[in-house]
């Protein structure tokens, strides 16, 4: 799409000139990362193996794992497990929380990217049972295995905060872009009836990790935008509460976050964590080091703690002790995946108890290295293969902008087009890539091709 039709999408939104040469060195470059898989895994031979592996979970990490092993192995059983018949493409709640795409944009069927060979066993996990290397379905199946990968994603624990009605979300100034495809569309609309009068906006993010931590912010700087492109920015006040001393993980950002909230009058509230909320009288009750402070609000977009699945909480999975005990993410080595106390149970995704690494982009990277390490053991052999950490944040800042943020374990930036794409600039491209270029490559990284 050239920029004159993006144009016309987009209204009176900024559209970043981008050097023409520059831009078609981002196709070249951009098709070949994006649908090239690291190694051609057709050519080489597959490892022939009968081992069972039992695949704990069917979104973006289960759905790449059960790709990459197909690719790898010949005559291995593999199982998924998994309730949910419904695919959702995550990333795409916030555009879909934004009007800018519609709710089936984001929803599909899991069977559309099951790989031929996979069994799909349509239940939910009751009980991990690695001791006795056994998964066990809420209708008491039980399934042994010689090595699991568990990919189940988060719970998102609306429950935690006293007063919170998911079923509310939509009505009375309440929004959640979190919660489904069906309540991000209903925030959408609850939100764009508050840029047109006005009024307090609160935002905030859980004191818990949480996958896509961006997505506070990008819904933060959106909703501006709005109230902006309907004359009602001077009739609004918006308020940002970090939960911490920070607005992002990584320094540099959290420094440019903050430079453009202060730009745009944005104000922001450190160490202050929704603990409750009145959904009758528009009061959020916010944990602060002061103690307990009560915020009247027109609109509030809620993101609720996440924690692991209870049913990995309670197994002997999770880390034992230290900061991801507590909400039960599993206890696996940060650059291999492997666990630590099981060596035949890897964990990838949001579940995975790692200093970073909750977006499909560092599913991307982490279930590739993840499968060689299992592969690797099924043939006696070690493997060298690291996940680095890699993270991606394309933060939108206004409608037709975006930042394209990549980092590590170390907050290092690791931009994928150096000279290209600056990573704190707010870019057009930056833009097209998240809106319309991230899903064909999350659907290339569900069939083992990214």
């Amino acid at each position: 799409m050239n920029k004159d039709a993006l144009k016309k999408i987009l209204g009176d939104a900024k559209v970043v000139s981008l050097d023409r040469r520059k831009f078609l060195m981002l196709g070249a470059a951009g098709a070949g990362s994006l649908l090239l898989a690291p190694g051609d895994s057709k050519a080489a031979d597959k490892l022939k193996t009968s081992a069972r592996i039992v695949i704990a979970g069917a979104g973006a990490a289960g759905l790449a794992a059960a790709s990459y092993l197909v690719q790898k192995l010949d005559g291995a059983k593999i199982t998924m497990i998994d309730a949910r018949k419904e695919h959702y493409y995550q990333p795409g709640f916030t555009l879909v929380a934004s009007g800018i795409k519609n709710s089936s944009y984001v929803v599909s069927s899991t069977r559309d990217y099951l790989p031929g060979g996979v069994e799909l066993v349509e239940e939910g996990v009751a009980e991990f049972d690695p001791e006795g290397n056994k998964v066990v379905t809420e209708s008491g199946k039980s399934y042994p295995y010689d090595f699991l990968i568990v990919a189940t994603g988060l719970k998102l624990d609306y429950a935690a905060i006293p007063g919170m009605d998911t079923e509310q979300i939509g009505n009375n100034g309440l929004g959640s872009i979190y919660h489904s495809p069906a309540k991000a569309e209903a925030t959408w609309r609850v939100m764009s009836g508050f840029a047109d009068k006005g009024g307090v906006g609160v935002f905030s993010r859980p004191a818990t990790e949480m996958k896509c931590a961006g997505a506070p912010l990008k819904y933060t700087f959106i909703t501006d935008d709005y109230l902006r492109r309907r004359g009602n920015r001077g009739n609004a006040e918006i308020i940002y509460n970090a939960h911490n001393k920070a607005l992002f993980s990584v320094p540099i950002v959290h420094e440019k976050v903050r430079m453009l909230f202060d730009d745009r009058g944005v104000k922001v509230n450190y160490d202050r964590a929704l603990e409750s909320i009145d959904l009758s009288k528009r009061i959020a009750t916010f944990k602060s080091p002061v103690g307990p402070v009560e915020v009247q609000y027109d609109f509030i977009n809620v993101i609720p703690p996440m924690r692991a699945p209870d049913p990995v909480r309670n197994s002997p999975l999770p880390w034992q002790e230290g900061g991801w005990a507590k909400d039960g993410w599993i206890e696996v080595g940060k650059h291999n995946l492997r666990h630590k106390r099981f060596a035949n149970v890897f964990a990838v995704g949001d579940v995975a108890g790692v200093p970073k690494g909750k977006t499909a982009a560092s599913v991307k990277w982490q279930v590739p290295v993840a499968v060689d390490h299992l592969v690797a053991t099924i043939s006696g052999k070690e493997s060298n293969s690291v996940y680095n950490g890699y993270t991606s944040c394309p933060l939108i800042t206004r409608l037709g902008q975006a930042m394209l943020i990549e980092f590590d374990y170390k907050d290092n930036l690791t931009p994928s087009f150096p000279g290209v794409i600056a990573p704190l600039e707010e870019l057009w491209i930056s833009w097209v890539m998240k809106t319309m270029a991230l899903k064909p490559t999350y659907i290339s990284m569900l069939r083992g091709r990214a």
